[in-house]
């Protein structure tokens, strides 16, 4: 299969490293020392521990125009969704008239209510897509949906680090069995190492982690702390339950039903350890935030379906106003 990564970073790198091992087709969109590092020597896959390290080099085609690769397959959206209004017009050449959307993104993406009309109404995020732009180039019909539970980083340009967690979530915004198009890429990403399941509800499951990373990221964003901190301190933690049972209703009212409760999402939150989550890695690095697509969006989809969110305002306001002291976030207006 040909595949295209729109955004080499830290999980695009993984992909793109991973299926051209599988021996597929592959190449990237990228822009900057990326991409003259990995014109120059080819993208480099680091995995293993600390003196156990496995490399790999993989020589694939990259560009910072999308007509000079053409049609493909699979078209991998990874990039940061800050950046996603920027980069979809410029995705088109990529597509033809067969060719998937595999959606990589973290939050809630801009395709989330598609397939699921019944359950979501007239619902329209304007804090993801306020003009509808981004659904026009990357119509919602090609895409199907894929959760990542790993890490990796990008300690230069050209290089990824598998971190930890190997787990990929793929499914249909349609739900129900996987068709033959997120079957195939399923089997390539098998191929590629990766441990893939195929879920019948992949807004479930979208939703199931933003449960977690909605409240962690911010206040991580907020306070600078690590993830053991934030757990560690009482305050903060009940704060996060707060919102997470917001978080919850809405669920419930949109037909994604969370099972559990906070704490045991912390539990598992705590065994991550002293993690820096990506938001304080953006903050820290001077990049925007990802905050509509983590908070802001889960607030408009509860006013569009009545539930109160309280404590996911403050924590907005909160994070939003750090973001724009910093320039990290847009001004009003």
């Amino acid at each position: 299969m040909k595949f295209c990564i729109v955004g080499l970073g830290a999980i695009g790198g993984l992909f793109a490293a991973r299926l051209a091992q599988a021996g597929h087709d592959v190449s990237a969109l990228a822009r900057g020392a990326t991409l003259d590092a990995v014109r120059r020597g080819g993208l480099t896959l680091v995995e293993g521990e600390a003196g156990q390290e496995r490399r790999a080099t993989l020589p694939i085609r990259v560009a910072d125009d999308a007509r000079e690769l053409g049609p493909q397959d699979v078209v991998v959206i990874a990039v940061k969704t800050t950046g996603l209004a920027s980069i979809a017009g410029q995705v088109a050449p990529l597509l033809g008239p067969d060719t998937t959307i595999l959606s990589a993104m973290n939050g809630v993406p801009w395709w989330f209510f598609h397939g699921r009309e019944a359950q979501g109404g007239a619902i329209r995020l304007s804090s993801l897509d306020p003009d509808g732009g981004i659904a026009a180039a990357l119509a919602p019909e090609r895409v199907v949906g894929i959760v990542t539970h790993l890490s990796a980083t990008t300690p230069a340009p050209g290089t990824v680090r598998r971190m930890a967690g190997n787990r990929l979530i793929i499914g249909e915004p349609a739900g129900g069995a996987a068709t033959p198009r997120a079957a195939a890429i399923a089997q390539a990403l098998r191929d590629g190492g990766f441990d893939l399941e195929e879920s019948d509800s992949i807004q479930r499951d979208i939703w199931f982690k933003l449960w977690g990373n909605m409240t962690v990221n911010p206040i991580s964003a907020l306070t600078g702390a690590t993830g053991d901190r934030i757990l560690d301190d009482e305050h903060v933690r009940n704060f996060m339950s707060r919102c997470m049972v917001e978080a919850a209703s809405i669920g419930q009212r949109i037909g994604l039903p969370i099972e559990g409760e906070p704490e045991q999402r912390h539990a598992v939150t705590r065994k991550l350890g002293a993690f820096r989550t990506s938001m304080l890695q953006d903050v820290e690095a001077g990049r925007p935030v990802e905050l509509d697509a983590l908070v802001a969006a889960v607030i408009e989809i509860g006013r569009q379906v009545g539930v109160p969110t309280p404590n996911i305002d403050a924590l907005f306001g909160l994070a939003r106003l750090q973001a724009r002291v910093r320039g990290l976030y847009p001004q009003p207006g």
